[in-house]
């Protein structure tokens, strides 16, 4: 199986590509971010967004797409962008065929480190070492995806459903 997790944003997109291997070990594939220039309008944004994370589906077909779920934060501006970036994200999802699954903040931190309220130096760390990387994945919004693609590892044996949920 193989999982594209994404750290959702419209300035920087976190994503990691994981892999389980045929012995069950779970492997890096690809790890990064998509970056957009906050001096292009939203729509244009949008677009990058949505032509970079196509790119990934396309590039390493994955069998499943994770993201982290929209949360209300104390900017509501800043939801609302949030909202619209990962409209898009699972817009190509959708249309690449992969199946969606959404994980909250807490879960992701819960399932990688132990607790629901680790700093982001704890979940780079974690991921580390749950791949047996000699460093945490740099920059943190890329170790962050790779910390949403775990997670569906670790979930996925719950789910009852052959087809994750949308």
């Amino acid at each position: 199986m193989k999982v594209l997790g994404i750290d959702p944003g419209t300035a920087i997109l976190g994503f990691g590509v994981v892999e389980r291997a045929p012995r069950g070990a779970l492997a890096l594939l690809e790890c990064g971010v998509l970056r957009t220039s906050a001096r292009d309008a939203l729509p244009v944004r949008l677009e990058q967004l949505f032509v970079g994370v196509t790119s990934l589906l396309h590039r390493h077909r994955p069998d499943v797409l994770a993201i982290e779920s929209a949360f209300v934060g104390k900017n509501v501006r800043t939801t609302m962008v949030l909202s619209h970036a990962r409209g898009v994200i699972l817009l190509a999802a959708q249309q690449a065929g992969v199946g969606i699954a959404e994980y909250s903040p807490s879960t992701i931190k819960k399932a990688v480190v132990g607790k629901g309220s680790a700093m982001k130096a704890q979940v780079g760390y974690m991921v580390a070492q749950r791949l047996r990387l000699t460093a945490p994945p740099s920059p943190a919004d890329a170790a962050d995806g790779v910390a949403i693609a775990l997670t569906h590892f670790m979930a996925a044996p719950i789910l009852t459903s052959a087809k994750v949920p949308a």
